[in-house]
């Protein structure tokens, strides 16, 4: 991108706004319109200053702003990207960590909670659990590079897993390890408006458009033992479903 500046509206000093504002909202609406693409590299700070003669703490400014947002993210070594959506396979089980990966992208967790438990009235419907039947609770904060994409509550079973510490990155990692990772699983997805908390964590603004997914994960021997509230901001997954029609 040789001339950001023929993409992004000329930045005016004498204006109210100041201009690392006016910096984000040209390359806000660069993204909105398309000029600037899923992926694109915007080019490096220096060179954004100097085309757009403002400073390059005003370039840094604008974009640590905008990676707040989650439009764009910081790639150690390459530079700054737009992010680009993540097309999630509603038909295939598959971890988030391995999503991840299939897509170049590096995957990462911020932990919330880790704990041991006793199953709730709820859980012990979902997972078909006996009253006061053990479980582990893992919530956290999953990422993609640097850009966070959901809040995962996750339920298993205490019977899939030797202890609260064998999960380390992967949750279906450690399942496998333990030979119970889901072999089939019921997922639900619905629409709702993020609350203020998971705003805050996503990096989104309060009522924003968000997905719910609810899975609950199956052995083969039909036992469930993963129940799993997974929150995404509307604006970076799309969930897709490959059909067929019976035969005939």
């Amino acid at each position: 991108m040789s001339s950001l500046a023929h993409v992004l509206r000329r930045l005016d000093p004498a204006a109210s706004q100041p201009l690392y504002q006016q910096l984000q909202r040209a390359i806000r609406e660069a993204i909105e319109t398309q000029a600037l693409g899923p992926d694109d590299a915007l080019p490096p700070e220096r060179q954004m200053a100097a085309e757009l003669a403002v400073s390059r703490i005003t370039v840094r400014k604008a974009i640590d702003g905008l990676v707040e947002e989650g439009l764009l993210v910081r790639r150690q070594g390459s530079g700054n990207f737009v992010v680009s959506r993540i097309e999630k396979n509603f038909a295939k089980l598959t971890s988030f960590s391995e999503d991840m990966r299939s897509r170049g992208r590096t995957p990462r967790s911020v932990w919330i909670k880790r704990a041991e438990g006793n199953v709730t009235p709820e859980e012990s419907l979902t997972l078909r659990l006996g009253p006061g039947a053990p479980v582990y609770r893992f919530h956290r904060l999953r990422f993609a590079d640097d850009v966070p994409m959901c809040l995962e509550f996750a339920t298993i079973a205490g019977t899939a897993l030797p202890s609260l510490d064998a999960v380390g990155d992967s949750l279906y990692e450690a399942l496998e390890r333990a030979g119970n990772r889901p072999a089939r699983a019921l997922q639900r997805l619905r629409a709702l408006l993020l609350n203020a908390e998971q705003a805050k964590l996503l990096h989104a603004r309060e009522g924003d458009a968000g997905l719910l997914v609810e899975r609950v994960g199956f052995l083969r021997d039909g036992s469930a033992v993963e129940y799993c509230q997974s929150y995404f901001r509307g604006d970076t997954y799309d969930f897709v479903a490959e059909l067929s029609s019976p035969s005939e």
